[in-house]
């Protein structure tokens, strides 16, 4: 089925329809095939994640590093949960209805966050609980915030473990983008509809076929990422861990200083390329691999990520050369660098940017919000809800001078739904609303206003460094109190997750048979 054909299957009805055998009512959460299919995804999940483990600490045995017992102690315990949770859930056709599928979205992010802190609580970092759920939520959700120092000397398998998490949530935010956002139709992603029926058992047919072709999209993106950073003369293991960290505009680094601890031009240039690689749409490389080349040089979100990225760094670079009296060519790299790391979340550092001047700091925090791609790794608001609030403003507009002439809201050269721009406006309602909220709280528990306001942007936007001297990019999270960084790990959350589908689950009706 060709994108156009999908996209207007999508926007023909405007509620979701759940077809599945006569066991299972659209109206009953009670299933108990349901529940089945949620415990034993959940439970090939962990068992996923078990094998995971395994090759931080094959890294640790081959450095001879004791630290591989906590990883082997971590996989046992996950392997052994998510075994168990297969087993006692088999059933021999699996279902999954409307309430299911939104439990296992939340319920797998849960899940797998909690499991992936044990390396971090039983290996040699020795981290708390609350510093190892931090630490696992901000590599899962691609955050790249860090209460981790001595990242220098630190052992491979604990790097590795780290780039793991960023690489594996990466993929996972881009299936869930794609497959699973779209069909609960979670903040207007329904306009980004791929499967080709509402029926569970073919949904979960359709989202496999998906995730293996975005695998593999994936897998060579990281590669050649790998292989271009390693001619720059980064030994394979950094070469690897930050082609992982890049690809899914994540964000850890094996250097406490980041990036700037390279002091090499030719690594930040092809970050720059594997940041913005990411952020991009994971469905227009399909379109390519397919011969629809049309699609990917005419994707409206990349076309203004690459126009934002544009201008951003050009005005940027001015000012280095004009203020700081930069050298032009110097002050264009280190801008641009800092330009697509924060605008695609991904939150790599080459140098303090908060040294560059006051009137910046702006800029920078404005970028940290919108975010990139709809269906790419990045977070933030996005640039295709950016798109569909401009038109549906001068729609509006429009509306004012000539009253009887109706302006569809368009998306490209598509028209949408009102029901989709309603859900649009919701999204970015509550990305504000909950950014105030988590100012508010983080203000509450001591923290100055500037650190307040931009962790908790850079925490729902997933980006990583915020501002000030304390979680600037010069600094980390390790200072905060236990009961702030509960609360950024609940923004990271919430943000990654696209508000939707975690809120939806404290509404009482979601609840009742």
């Amino acid at each position: 089925m060709s994108a156009r054909a999908s996209v207007a299957r999508a926007n023909s009805s405007r509620a979701p329809t759940m077809r599945t055998s006569p066991s299972v009512s659209g109206a009953s959460w009670g299933q108990d095939d349901a529940r089945a299919t949620v415990v034993h995804a959940l439970g090939w999940l962990l068992v996923g994640l078990a094998l995971a483990m395994t090759a931080p600490m094959a890294v640790d045995l081959t450095d001879d590093n004791p630290d591989w017992r906590g990883f082997a102690g971590a996989a046992a315990v996950t392997g052994f949960t998510g075994v168990a949770l297969a087993l006692a859930s088999r059933q021999p056709t699996p279902r999954l209805d409307l309430r299911a599928a939104f439990l296992l979205t939340a319920g797998s992010w849960l899940c797998v966050s909690l499991f992936s802190a044990l390396p971090f609580i039983f290996g040699a970092a020795h981290l708390s609980l609350t510093d190892a759920v931090f630490e696992t939520v901000s590599g899962l959700t691609t955050t790249g915030s860090t209460v981790l120092t001595g990242l220098d000397t630190a052992p491979r398998g604990l790097l590795l473990w780290r780039a793991l998490l960023q690489w594996l949530g990466g993929v996972g935010i881009v299936v869930v983008g794609l497959v699973v956002l779209p069909f609960l139709r979670v903040g207007g992603m329904q306009l980004f509809r791929t499967e080709s029926s509402d029926r569970s058992e073919k949904l979960l047919a359709s989202t496999a076929d998906l995730a293996a072709r975005i695998l593999a999209v994936y897998l060579i993106l990281t590669v050649a990422s790998a292989l271009a950073l390693y001619t720059t003369g980064m030994n394979l293991f950094e070469a690897l861990v930050h082609a992982m960290t890049a690809v899914s505009t994540g964000g850890f680094s094996t250097r406490d200083a980041s990036i700037g601890a390279f002091a090499n031009p030719a690594v930040e240039w092809i970050l720059i390329a594997t940041m913005l690689l990411g952020a991009i749409p994971f469905s227009r490389y399909l379109a390519l691999v397919y011969g629809r080349h049309d699609l990917f040089f005419r994707d409206p979100q990349a076309r203004l990520l690459l126009v934002l990225v544009g201008l951003g760094a050009l005005a940027i670079a001015s000012w280095l050369t004009l203020a700081c009296a930069r050298e032009p060519l110097a002050a264009l790299r280190a801008a641009l660098f800092a330009v697509v790391s924060v605008l695609t979340t991904t939150g790599f550092v080459s140098e303090d940017w908060q040294d560059w001047g006051a009137p910046l700091l702006g800029i920078f925090l404005m970028l940290t919000a919108l975010g990139g791609c709809t269906g790419s790794t990045a977070g933030g608001i996005k640039m295709f809800r950016i798109q569909i609030l401009a038109s549906a403003s001068l729609s509006y507009l429009i509306g004012l001078i000539q009253p009887n002439r109706v302006v569809a809201v368009r998306w490209g050269d598509r028209a949408v739904e009102p029901n989709l721009v309603f859900a649009v406006m919701s999204f970015v309602f509550l990305f504000i609303g909950s950014w105030a909220a988590f100012t508010v709280v983080l203000s509450a528990l001591g923290l100055d206003l500037v650190t307040a306001i931009s962790g908790a942007a850079t925490a729902l936007a997933n980006v990583g460094p915020g501002l000030g001297p304390t979680i600037g990019p010069s600094g980390n999270f390790a200072g905060l109190l236990d009961a702030a960084k509960w609360v950024l790990t609940a923004a990271m959350f919430l943000g990654r997750l696209e508000f939707f589908t975690l809120l939806v689950l404290l509404h009482p009706a979601f609840w009742r048979r």
